[in-house]
């Protein structure tokens, strides 16, 4: 294992995802800091944060090969090399894909096969464990529907993946994808900015969830970072009158010398019904606070008084880009 600081020890709770009879930890791993997709990252810092991420009890790590352009599997893939396998759980996706900074999407079969043979290699695994179709909507339903999953359940049934799972911003495509499909082909759903102190209705669609037995991956707690002491960024796609809530909110939290991201992650994590929650770093003292902060009781107080804070605009969303 390569060095990483050292925080007090964590205890991590798991918990069932689905129907896929993985056990997950509350808090995971999303990879696309390592490449670079918020702010230029230092290698070996991206390699010793997921180290220290393992070491304190994370056990599933969700990465693209859109994040970084290739580069977030390339780093990851170098990290894992210093973690035995039966660690972790990895989850990566197709669909979405991106180079010399132009982004393309291709959900045919054809491209997904190769799409996965490609993580593969720049993972350096010989298998993994969910295959995610990416951002499905900018996608074609009826092709991820007659295409891509069977082409991903193709890969299945080889032992190449171990289950299939489908991602995106609007919550209701995913049941129009579940809805067509027979039961169980979909396992899982990541799901971002939809549980956070802004937006809470994921939990209108936990119910769906449930019966159809699929697994809840919540993303983005920080709401792509709008829920934080620096606020959102320029190209944040949130309205003004969202931006400036947000920005209220964190404020109120800093005079309570409690930080936003704490109550953020604390919240989104404290849910027993939503088995994991990403969270994405590339620097090893930033995971290892968030999960002590993770660790730590909800102060339900300072809660209710920032979601008044939130309450005129709570739930407003925006479009995926």
């Amino acid at each position: 294992m390569i060095d990483s600081p050292s925080f007090p020890a964590a205890t991590m709770q798991y918990r069932k995802l689905g129907n896929t009879g993985m056990e997950v930890s509350c808090l995971s791993l999303g990879a696309s800091s390592l490449g670079g997709v918020f702010h230029a990252i230092d290698e070996a810092q991206g390699i010793a944060t997921v180290c220290a991420a393992v070491e304190q009890g994370i056990n599933f790590i969700d990465v693209a090969p859109y994040y970084g352009f290739q580069k977030a599997e390339l780093v990851l893939g170098k990290a894992l090399q210093h973690i035995p396998r039966d660690k972790y759980y990895l989850s990566t996706k197709v669909g979405r894909y991106g180079q010399d900074g132009v982004k393309s999407w291709d959900y045919s079969a054809t491209r997904a096969i190769r799409s996965v043979e490609e993580s593969l290699a720049r993972l350096q695994v010989d298998y993994i464990d969910l295959l995610n179709v990416h951002d499905i909507e900018f996608s074609d339903l009826d092709q991820v529907v007659g295409e891509t999953i069977p082409a991903l359940q193709s890969l299945k049934a080889m032992g190449v993946i171990g289950h299939v799972g489908i991602t995106g911003l609007p919550l209701e495509k995913f049941r129009q994808v579940i809805d067509r499909v027979p039961a169980g082909t979909v396992e899982t759903v990541l799901s971002f900015c939809h549980y956070c102190l802004n937006d809470a209705t994921l939990l209108d669609y936990l119910p769906y969830f449930e019966q159809h037995g699929v697994g809840i991956i919540n993303a983005s707690p920080l709401a792509m970072g709008m829920l934080s002491e620096r606020g959102a960024p320029d190209w944040h796609p949130a309205s003004e009158g969202l931006k400036e809530h947000a920005k209220a909110a964190a404020a109120f939290c800093k005079r309570n010398n409690y930080p936003i991201e704490k109550l953020a992650i604390q919240f989104s994590v404290a849910n027993p019904h939503i088995p994991t929650t990403l969270v994405s770093t590339a620097r090893p003292e930033n995971i290892l606070r968030n999960i002590a902060w993770a660790a730590e009781p909800l102060d339900q107080d300072l809660l209710q008084q920032v979601q008044g804070i939130l309450q005129p605009v709570l739930n407003e969303t925006w479009e995926n880009s």
